[in-house]
């Protein structure tokens, strides 16, 4: 099929230029397990700045957390996962294969992959419930007592930790705590890629709400605060319809910045028996990868749940004290939670295009160019010596890549004619090339009052025009390009 093709093109490509590999691969690898090589690493280190700096950096009513991977086993048990956290799972007794029970008609058999497993003639067991918390232990000994977990989550973190932040912080309601940090699933079956595995980043933020009663207590309707309100200027006493729509709404602003637009992307307003237990409403927010439409994003309204759970298995309420009603109450929650992994597989997806170059001589090729939103792109600028042998413009080239690299990724490449070079760092998804040439060594021995400038070529990525640039402008062209 075209998507397979496609994604096995992806694939290939991010192997071959250092975006994605296979964990443990010398050893035959292991399913649902990824490792990033040096692009893939700074692709997704760009993708957490973007993300922080949106979520915390530029606001003054959120505050980060990094909490540890492996907490206090009830706290599992309060949020339900040591009990409910689980998928329906069926063995072939053919195949000797474990699916997920939901997914039969969607993952091809083992032995004929032309067919689903919903359609083998294998024999198959019944449906039964499958645990996808990874277990451990704390301490020398493995025992009962000591059973701990890989967190399945980043959010319960944020909900035991609510109390600490808000009194160090000292905050006021509404405001958010976020984090980015590793999650862990035994899923049944992994698959497309790195969009659904075992180890996986969450970026999630809960944001805290006042309940909508007690906004009707001070200020009478809740409605009245939603009467023409704009979006994008937050009123601290909206109800909960209003900071989800808000925060709907700011997920596809930070999405649009970093390239992925609204023709990308899709919504699916969950119905309410499809809802979690405790949730008053949920919008997953889709992108049309190549394999189908699938959830990037989920915003939840959560309601008090969470921290209600919390209060009654430590004893302590973990709640607020409203300074307008004097009362104390536990509050309510917005979660905007996306997956790091799931979305450096859409930018890359998104960024993928292949083109045919045809030369002089009328001979093609196809080439791939990856274009990812200069904000995101690993490199930022390749900089190059038009001819490696020349010493003169090998040590100019040198000088602009000193003058580039404090202020931002950038590549140097000497290896090769300069249009091998120019389509490697166009696999990279390089948005500007920086090339010393003679032109550039004519300006720098006539001197500055020669009429002529100490110029660079600088070919842009997508459009492969190039143009003219003084060296003491690069940094000025470049910076607002990328920020």
């Amino acid at each position: 099929m075209a998507e397979n093709n496609i994604m096995e093109k992806i694939a290939a490509l991010c192997k071959r230029r250092g975006f994605i590999f296979q964990s443990s691969e010398i050893y035959g690898g292991l399913n649902g397990f990824w490792d990033y090589g040096q692009l893939g690493a700074e692709l997704k280190r760009n993708l957490r700045d973007t993300w922080w700096r949106a979520m915390t950096r530029e606001r003054e009513d959120v505050e980060g957390l990094d909490a540890a991977i492996i907490m206090h086993p009830n706290i599992w048990k309060a949020s339900g996962h040591t009990e409910t956290f689980a998928d329906p799972m069926v063995d072939c007794k053919t195949c000797k294969g474990r699916f997920r029970a939901d997914q039969l008609a969607q993952i091809p058999c083992p032995q004929k992959s032309s067919k689903p497993v919903a359609d083998c003639d294998g024999e198959k067991t019944g449906a039964r419930p499958f645990n996808l918390m990874f277990q451990t232990y704390t301490g020398p000994i493995q025992s009962e007592e000591n059973i701990a977990y890989l967190r399945p989550e980043t959010a319960q973190a944020i909900f035991v930790q609510f109390k600490n932040v808000l009194e160090s912080s000292r905050q006021k309601l509404p405001f958010g705590i976020c984090q980015i940090g590793k999650a862990f699933r035994n899923e049944i079956n992994p698959r497309n890629y790195i969009f659904r595995s075992r180890e996986f980043e969450q970026m999630e933020l809960e944001f805290f709400i006042k309940p909508d009663e007690v906004i009707e207590k001070i200020h009478g309707s809740v409605a009245k605060w939603h009467e023409g309100a704009d979006l994008s200027t937050p009123q601290p006493n909206w109800g909960w319809e209003m900071w989800h729509r808000y925060w709907v709404d700011q997920r596809v602003k930070y999405y649009e910045s970093i390239g992925l637009g609204r023709d990308a992307l899709d919504f699916y307003w969950q119905k309410k028996e499809e809802l979690a237990h405790y949730a008053k409403a949920t919008v997953d927010i889709l992108f049309k990868f190549p394999f189908g439409t699938e959830e990037l994003e989920g915003i939840a309204a959560r309601g008090n749940y969470d921290l209600t759970q919390h209060s009654k298995f430590v004893g302590k309420p973990q709640d607020y004290f409203d300074e307008d009603t004097k009362t104390r109450y536990i509050p309510h929650v917005i979660e905007p939670s996306a997956g790091l992994d799931r979305l450096a597989l859409a930018v890359i997806t998104n960024a993928y295009h292949e083109e045919t170059i045809t030369d002089a001589k009328g001979k093609t090729e196809t080439r791939v160019i990856m274009r990812f939103h200069p904000r995101i792109a690993p490199f930022k600028a390749g900089v190059f010596p038009l001819l490696k042998n020349k010493p003169e413009l090998v040590a100019k080239a040198r000088e602009v890549h000193r003058l580039l690299k404090p202020h931002m990724n950038c590549f140097y490449d000497e290896a090769g004619s300069i249009g091998r070079r120019y389509a490697r760092q166009d696999e990279a998804g390089t948005p500007f090339c920086v090339t010393v040439d003679f032109e550039t060594l004519e300006g720098v021995k006539d001197g500055a009052d020669s009429g002529k400038k100490d110029t660079v070529t600088l070919r842009h990525r997508d459009t492969s025009a190039q143009e003219r640039v003084s060296i003491s402008d690069l940094l000025g062209k470049l910076l607002p390009a990328i920020s």
